[in-house]
């Protein structure tokens, strides 16, 4: 039995996954102190891992039926994420591989979004694409293997990621945190018609861009004004949205073209927004996506991933330190 640990932003998370990939318990504890800044406060989320991540483990294991008598490896985010809140889970993860004499694995966040597509279906086998869209990440991998070393990064964004704008969105919108969700609510009774948003038409490649969007929704919020920007609200979200969902199919569509593959699994918390699904079930395939709470940060899909990697040497397992969003993972 594996248990599972990942802290890489604002949600403390923890699971219990077989040898065999089932999923015996996830738990995942969100912050909802940070909807009052309007987004994650590293130091804050940090602070607030220390006081979950024992009552979380805890659940995980009890949820599974299972002590720690019963666990037979440790499994942790090393990155990338937020430096500070992953400190935490890898020192947890730690403590209890010291203290049990249990092997510790190391897992990339990005691996663990990919392995979540093997848990939505056990039995796919690479080659397959994969779209990670999240509030830290937006990429196109080319999986060929189901190890860590398997999978190659072929487009990246140039700037925000895809939940990045979506937040960003909804904090001009006057809508709160976290934006994905709100705009998804507020975009249902609007026309997405009704702006045109641009989709980074000019980026070359695979590669994508989301600061222009933003921009754009800025100054079209502005020049409308307050009152009439208020009233078209639902609008201005699902024209945005829109744009967010078409930019993702377009580099999906190309993708596809470029690599050849005619399988694509979608991981992150965009990949829960419903639009974006079905921009991507338009271009006439059936994308494999997971259940929603396997969309967004869970330690399930860290455990997943865990099965095919291999366990640090007990000093490498003391030894290892986090990387941030934006470092390498070698």
């Amino acid at each position: 039995m594996i248990l599972a640990i990942e802290t890489s932003c604002d949600d403390t998370c923890a699971a219990v996954v077989s040898s065999d990939g089932e999923v015996l318990s996830s738990v995942v504890s969100s912050q909802a102190i940070h909807d009052l800044y309007g987004g994650v406060v590293p130091e804050i989320a940090a602070r607030s891992h220390l006081e979950l991540i024992g009552p979380v483990v805890q659940q995980a294991l009890g949820e599974a039926g299972l002590g720690l008598p019963d666990i037979d490896r440790i499994a942790v985010t090393r990155g990338p994420g937020l430096t500070g809140a992953l400190l935490v889970g890898i020192g947890a993860a730690k403590a209890i591989s010291a203290g049990r004499g249990l092997p510790l694995c190391a897992v990339d966040h990005i691996h663990g979004h990919i392995a979540a597509s093997y848990i939505a279906e056990p039995d796919l086998k690479p080659p397959f694409l994969c779209l990670i869209a999240s509030g830290g990440h937006t990429l196109l991998a080319e999986v060929n293997e189901p190890g860590p070393a398997g999978w190659r990064v072929i487009g990246s964004t140039l700037d925000d990621a895809a939940g990045e704008a979506f937040d960003k969105g909804a904090r001009l919108l006057g809508l709160g945190y976290p934006g994905g969700p709100l705009i998804e609510r507020v975009a249902a009774a609007g026309d997405a018609g009704s702006f045109d948003f641009p989709r980074a038409n000019g980026v070359d490649g695979l590669d994508f861009s989301f600061a222009g969007l933003k921009t754009s929704l800025l100054y079209r919020i502005r020049d409308l004004g307050p009152e009439q920007a208020a009233s078209r609200s639902a609008d201005l979200a699902a024209s945005f949205q829109a744009a967010i969902a078409d930019q993702l199919a377009d580099r999906v569509s190309k993708a596809l073209v470029e690599t050849g593959l005619a399988r694509v699994a979608l991981g992150g918390g965009v990949a829960a927004n419903g639009p974006v699904r079905s921009a991507i079930a338009n271009l006439g395939i059936d994308p494999i996506v997971p259940e929603r709470i396997y969309c967004t940060d869970n330690a399930a899909m860290i455990g997943r991933a865990a099965i095919e990697t291999s366990d640090l040497d007990r000093a490498a397992a003391l030894r290892i330190d986090s990387y941030a969003t934006g470092a390498s993972r070698a």
